[in-house]
């Protein structure tokens, strides 16, 4: 006797259950997925932070660190001094010496 011609029996209640809670935690995952991929799309389109396109250091001064603020940016010289400029003129602010 061919399959198709069996009389269809009733599912059984964990059965449904059982398929139900697939199905939703397929549409949970693939929700999740979904959400992932959109906040790293997010997150690594951003341009980051502006930096300045140069610095005129003082004269014998290389530079070992960098770092920005709002409104400033420190470089850390290899003689030991911390330069402060200001992130819109580029102008020196501050040296502080480094002890």
């Amino acid at each position: 006797m061919p399959i198709d011609d069996e009389p269809l029996l009733p599912e059984p209640a964990n059965l449904k259950f059982l398929r139900r809670l697939v199905t939703v935690l397929t549409a949970t995952m693939i929700g999740g997925l979904i959400l992932i991929i959109s906040l790293l799309v997010i997150r690594l389109s951003d341009t980051g932070p502006t930096l300045p396109d140069q610095i005129t250091l003082p004269k014998g001064v290389s530079a070992t660190a960098f770092t920005m603020g709002n409104g400033w940016y420190a470089v850390v010289s290899d003689a030991g001094d911390i330069l402060i400029y200001d992130a819109s003129t580029g102008e020196l602010r501050k040296t502080i010496p480094v002890e």
